[in-house]
């Protein structure tokens, strides 16, 4: 796993304001709107609720699997599909711990080259 994982690609973007709130937009469509965010130093990501498309599952997305935060219009991009982010490892906040953060990392290496 790279420190690119959960690093923004652009670290202003998340200077220009809270992103809690924001639709997050897949290649292929919305996926829910981000529940909560950490901007901790090479740990940032952003939680995502997905509401009813896969059952009301959280997904937490490293900061480096985001191409584009769009405060103006509240959008985060992900290059990603919704598949891909539903085929992602679960998250449970009361179990995030070292396993949790290298499983996701493995996932979203590959997202998060830049």
């Amino acid at each position: 796993m790279t420190d690119q994982t959960w690093r923004y690609r652009d670290e202003s973007w998340s200077t220009g304001g809270d992103v809690v709130g924001y639709e997050v937009e897949a290649t292929d469509g919305s996926i829910g709107k981000i529940d909560e965010k950490s901007d901790e130093a090479s740990s940032s990501y952003v939680v995502v609720d997905t509401g009813p498309w896969i059952f009301g599952k959280k997904r937490l997305v490293p900061a480096g699997a985001i191409t584009n935060i769009d405060h103006e219009n509240q959008r985060v991009r992900v290059e990603m599909t919704k598949d891909q982010i539903k085929d992602a490892p679960d998250y449970d906040k009361d179990t995030w711990d070292d396993d949790a953060r290298t499983s996701h990392g493995s996932y979203y290496t590959p997202y998060s080259q830049y």
